[in-house]
């Protein structure tokens, strides 16, 4: 096939040399005629080459906008990072408090008192980061509570994972890499099918196995992490105090 399109290609660069030279291809033939076959597999040549030119650079670009996105959620990721460092800085940036254990070395589980202020304090941190969860808020704090852990840790994680969604597969709702490994990835129906399954994940494949921490959590979900998971999480989580 490719040599067929090699050849139409050739084909009409002959049929064009006519027009640019004056000549037709009688003409060259009686006056070259030792030169014509040379001149054709040159076209050849030249057709090939400009055909690789074409990839190379349609390749170079695709590379290109790759990086450029990778370096644009790199930025994000660090412009996040550098704000909840700030506010940790400065308590009076922290609007919210919200009434659960706050030692993360402990373990990811919550006092829940009634009247606390988690929905308005994971919703003002949702909405400063212009996430796809925003309207998801109740659905996160049910399913922790139904789970049993703190309602810090799934917004951490999809934090950590996907900038807040802002950076996952197409048409998969998966802001938590959850099932997620090389090219298979695990689709949602909704944002609460995603939050439903990821929260009862996280409760009977890490809490319930004694995994609750971010550092044990890491070694199963992220083996490949050399501890920059567990610091965002850890940061994040801290950043919703």
């Amino acid at each position: 096939m490719e040599a067929n399109n090699i050849d139409i290609i050739s084909n009409v660069i002959i049929v064009w040399i006519p027009v640019f030279t004056g000549m037709t291809e009688d003409i060259i033939s009686l006056e070259f005629p030792v030169l014509l076959p040379y001149i054709e597999v040159m076209v050849r040549k030249v057709t090939i080459l400009f055909i690789v030119y074409l990839f190379l650079n349609i390749l170079n670009l695709f590379l290109i906008d790759k990086a450029f996105a990778y370096s644009n959620t790199r930025r994000d990721f660090d412009q996040v990072l550098g704000e909840i460092s700030d506010r940790k800085n400065n308590s009076s940036n922290y609007q919210f408090t919200a009434s659960y254990k706050a030692d993360l070395s402990d373990g990811y589980t919550a006092e829940i008192k009634p009247g606390d202020a988690r929905a308005a304090n994971l919703k003002a941190f949702l909405r400063k980061y212009n996430s796809d969860l925003y309207n998801h808020t109740d659905k996160i704090i049910e399913v922790s509570d139904k789970y049993g852990f703190d309602y810090r840790l799934l917004p951490a994680i999809a934090m950590q994972e996907s900038n807040l969604c802002r950076v996952i597969p197409d048409n998969s709702y998966n802001c938590w890499g959850w099932g997620i490994y090389g090219t298979t990835v695990t689709r949602f129906d909704s944002y609460d099918d995603a939050i439903e399954t990821v929260g009862k994940g996280i409760k009977d494949n890490y809490i319930d196995e004694g995994l609750v921490t971010a550092s044990a959590i890491m070694a199963k979900y992220t083996p490949s992490s050399k501890g920059s998971w567990q610091h965002g999480v850890n940061t994040f989580m801290k950043a919703l105090e």
